[in-house]
């Protein structure tokens, strides 16, 4: 088949993708940001923004297309996502194209719990989503699936495991409990459903076969992990609060945290749900958490991944204050130091331009790592001007070196802390 594949870099989208290509199928995948670079397979990749695109600009990427899979889906409304946009305006689109094209056979995904009530714009907008489908002419099936764990690292999977790297687990309050869904078992419904031999018109919960508490996830990954039972500290409603409000800032930054109010607000309902009919029908037993993770057993690099990814917002917010806090330094308490620095170096007529020069600079590299679209410039932007900042103290006050206090040297650490922050910077 040839099949239209929106969301292809997510999650469920990228293990989708990987798995109808791996069947033989074609695909024109669908990316909001930059592709990725040509793989293995016959996909055809089209950078598009679901949220903007209109019927008629939908009508050329349907050209030969049997069936759709929309894998699109944000968390939370931000300056960088609406989910009135991608999760009803961008799909009901997409699915007036496909009744005009022919293309009869869609598969969209939801989330389980949305026909139970709207807690917040994240459901309200994929319930509404799902009722433009159903009231489409096509075959469609509609898949809510509980909370998705699996191999790939992302969303509520990554948190789980960084959570479990901590010694101290701070257990969240106001969890419902959750039935944690393989994404194998995602993308194995995907493949059934594509069949020309399967009812249609449905909409189906997909969930794991065990109730689990928030927490008993994450000791069970840190099991998996191979690390010894953590402290377990029951996190006051108030700290709660203010790390949900600290994940919608960073949100507005462009970062896409899993821990927002949006997340607070679902997961007091938790992710349960009925897979009985799921089950009936595609025959699929869902596995444990537990069986999945024996499966496999946790590599270093797991390990690895689990450590820095708390790390990494720490990271990156140390070096965006570092080099912000700098600069405010340098065009403020600082400047007189600053002058007397290159004055101590011959330099006299340029001194005071120079220093607030380098100072709004370094201001600019700060808001720069900060905002999440700007990040990768930024911080390649930081590596140049402390490559610089060490050769041209070298040259105008070669005695830095020999400061007790190691100005020259303490400039590795932050070249070093640079190069992680680059390294870790990807998202999906």
């Amino acid at each position: 088949m040839r099949v239209l594949l929106t969301g292809a870099t997510g999650l469920v989208g990228s293990a989708v993708l990987a798995a109808l290509s791996s069947k033989g199928h074609e695909l024109v995948a669908i990316a909001h940001g930059q592709p990725p670079p040509a793989g293995l397979g016959a996909v055809q990749w089209a950078r598009v923004d679901l949220a903007r695109q209109d019927v008629e600009s939908w009508l050329p990427l349907l050209d030969g297309v049997d069936a759709v899979v929309n894998c699109a889906g944000v968390l939370q409304d931000s300056p960088r996502d609406s989910t009135a946009a991608v999760h009803v305006k961008g799909p009901a689109a997409l699915f007036e194209a496909c009744l005009r094209k022919g293309v009869r056979r869609i598969i969209h995904f939801s989330a389980i719990g949305v026909d139970r009530g709207a807690l917040t714009a994240f459901s309200a907008s994929k319930l509404a989503g799902d009722e433009k489908l159903m009231a489409m002419d096509l075959d469609w099936v509609i898949l809510r699936p509980s909370v998705i764990v699996g191999g790939p690292v992302y969303g509520a999977s990554a948190l789980f495991r960084g959570l479990a790297a901590l010694p101290i687990l701070p257990a969240m309050p106001e969890t419902g409990p959750l039935q944690v869904v393989q994404l194998d078992d995602v993308t194995r419904t995907v493949l059934y459903f594509l069949r020309d031999d399967v009812p249609t018109r449905l909409a189906l919960e997909i969930a794991g076969p065990q109730k689990l508490s928030f927490t008993e996830i994450v000791l069970l990954y840190r099991r998996w992990l191979g690390w010894r039972a953590p402290y377990v500290v029951q996190l006051p409603s108030w700290a709660a609060a203010v790390a949900y409000r600290a994940g919608d800032l960073v949100a507005w930054l462009g970062w896409r945290p899993p821990i927002r109010s949006t997340a607070r607000r679902e997961i007091s309902r938790g992710a349960v749900g009925d897979p009985s009919r799921w089950m009936h029908l595609t025959n699929i037993i869902p596995r444990t958490l537990e069986a999945s993770l024996l499966a496999e057993p946790a590599s270093v690099q797991q390990r690895w991944f689990a450590r820095l990814y708390l790390l990494k917002p720490l990271v990156i917010g140390i070096f965006a204050l570092f080099w912000l806090a700098t600069g405010i330094i340098s065009v403020g308490p600082g400047y007189a130091t600053g002058v007397a620095y290159l004055n101590a170096g011959g330099i006299t007529k340029w001194a005071g331009l120079s220093v607030i020069a380098g100072g709004l600079a370094d201001m600019v590299i700060g808001i720069g790592v900060a905002i999440r679209r700007t990040a990768r410039i930024a911080l390649y932007a930081a590596l140049l001007v402390t490559v610089f900042y060490l050769v041209a103290g070298t040259l105008v006050l070669p005695s830095l070196w020999a400061d007790p206090l190691g100005p020259m040297l303490k400039v590795w650490p932050i070249l070093a802390l640079n190069l992680v922050a680059l390294a870790i910077l990807e998202d999906r």
